[in-house]
């Protein structure tokens, strides 16, 4: 049986040079950046920029980490691009507010296209045989992902797989959660993307994560780890193991499995590097409960919704009337919107039309935006 490996090195502070022997070790453990691209390649750099947010923020990966990275990876003589289509905002934008910008134009390296995207073909989908891929991605040999440890309202985790969710350009990621609102086809679909895109490699910034009310909002989190791999799906699985969840709770690590991404079994995963009872931290603020999926359909349905799932809320005394809560809901009529007409309130919530996508609360600026169990749940679970 082959068996998966996943590397973990300590790595406690973003001072770059710190940060260098740590990626440099964790390099080598897999092989060394050689063994993963070919001079003259052109390689993708693909961060994780939910939108453009300072890098203390744990929101982001951080600049360090992308340097370090692409450091390694010019000596391999490999031709380097670099982005990600964040969730509200420009590539341009964000990649100078998470301070990748200051360390691409350092190093020479060229933002590349998420703003086009060209329709393909993926016949051995799980769920969506059609894909919008930004340009950028296409016109690479290949990618290198660098996802950050967040939690996330919708999925559980911001991972690896969801990490490539970025390679869909602009607004078309919102038309995503309207078309698949069931979290488990959602996931299927990021399985999707990442199957039909093969990254080579996954290099995870746990260095500061963020936990609570995640992926925007949270708190950071000191983990002081650096995650690398080849296998998506063992490097999340490793990740849950770390921050006391169950692998099998995350529709993206079972999907993924199910598509023959990687393997989330413990038995069949390696770790190399520095020990997991290291890192591991069951005080990590993160939703381990099973995901209730929307239901689709009529008042009825409707209503067992509104019983059983998670609302977002907006905390008044935080909200600054931004309306980009309001810009982001994807649904028609709008879930969240200032029904009354009056601006200078904050926005409200008819809950018969939300979706529970949660993008208002993954894209709130102000980490104004909150989930909260319905009593029933929190009663019987």
């Amino acid at each position: 049986m082959v068996m998966s490996k996943v590397v973990l090195i300590r790595c406690e502070s973003y001072d770059i040079d710190i940060v260098r022997a740590a990626v440099k070790k964790g390099m080598d453990l897999l092989g060394g950046m050689s063994a993963f691209v070919s001079p003259d390649e052109k390689i993708l750099l693909k961060p994780n920029w939910i939108m453009g947010a300072q890098p203390e923020k744990a929101a982001t990966t951080h600049p360090a980490v992308l340097r370090a990275v692409a450091e390694l990876l010019k000596e391999t003589g490999a031709k380097m691009f670099y982005g990600d289509s964040p969730g509200f905002g420009s590539p341009e934008s964000a990649a100078r507010k998470t301070g990748s910008g200051p360390v691409a134009t350092d190093l020479g390296i060229q933002l590349a296209d998420f703003k086009t995207g060209t329709e393909v073909i993926y016949n051995e989908a799980l769920q969506n045989k059609k894909l919008v891929i930004a340009k950028g991605v296409l016109d690479a040999d290949g990618l290198i992902s660098l996802p950050k440890l967040k939690t996330h309202g919708f999925l559980k985790l911001t991972g690896t797989i969801k990490n490539q969710f970025g390679c869909v350009p602009g607004m078309l990621k919102g038309e995503f959660h309207v078309k698949l609102p069931n979290p488990r086809h959602f996931a299927k679909m990021l399985v999707d993307i990442n199957a039909y895109i093969k990254p080579r490699l996954y290099i995870m910034d746990g260095i500061v994560a963020m936990e609570g009310n995640g992926p925007m909002g949270g708190d950071p989190k000191k983990m002081n780890i650096l995650l690398f791999s080849t296998d998506p799906v063992a490097l999340d699985a490793t990740v849950c193991r770390i921050i006391n969840v169950d692998p099998t709770l995350s529709y993206t690590i079972t999907s993924g499995m199910e598509a023959g991404l990687g393997t989330f079994q413990e038995d069949e995963i390696t770790i190399s590097g520095d020990p997991i009872e290291s890192f591991i931290d069951p005080a990590f603020d993160v939703n381990r409960k099973p995901i209730t999926p929307f239901i689709p359909g009529g008042a009825i349905r409707k209503i067992v919704n509104n019983i059983l799932l998670p609302k977002p809320y907006i905390i008044k005394n935080d909200c600054v009337k931004c309306g980009i809560c309001v810009q982001m809901c994807p649904v028609n009529p709008k879930a969240v919107n200032w029904h009354d007409g009056d601006k200078t309130n904050s926005p409200t919530y008819k809950y018969d039309r939300c979706i529970r996508c949660y993008c208002c609360q993954e894209l709130c600026p102000e980490n104004a935006i909150k989930i909260k169990l319905p009593l029933l749940r929190r009663v019987f679970t």
